[in-house]
């Protein structure tokens, strides 16, 4: 289990396969020194939680290094199976002044 922390780049839609399942693809920006933009992707029911993203947002998430072999191609995934969003990226609540309310 690793994690990282950057801001969400783009969502992009479910893929479903003739066999029935489904994958869906995120691309993170690092917040290192030199950015850099990672795509992880999800895989069953996760591609709905993956509509709590949205592009701007600051997130931690944590992944899961996969890899396979194809036809002697390698391929290395990886794989979210957790986000958390910073509470910086919610919007500002408004807040009533009582200014108007002075006892005195």
């Amino acid at each position: 289990m690793s994690n990282i922390n950057g801001k969400v780049k783009v969502v992009f839609e479910t893929q479903e396969f003739s066999s029935g399942f489904q994958k869906r693809e995120f691309v993170l920006t690092t917040d290192d020194k030199y950015p850099q933009d990672i795509k992880f992707e999800v895989v069953k029911d996760n591609c709905t939680k993956l509509n709590e993203l949205a592009e701007g947002m600051d997130v931690t998430v944590y992944y899961n290094l996969r890899g396979n072999e194809y036809n002697g191609k390698y391929y290395v995934n990886l794989q979210a199976w957790k986000w958390d969003a910073s509470a910086a990226t919610l919007p500002p609540t408004s807040v009533e002044s009582d200014t108007d309310d002075i006892p005195f």
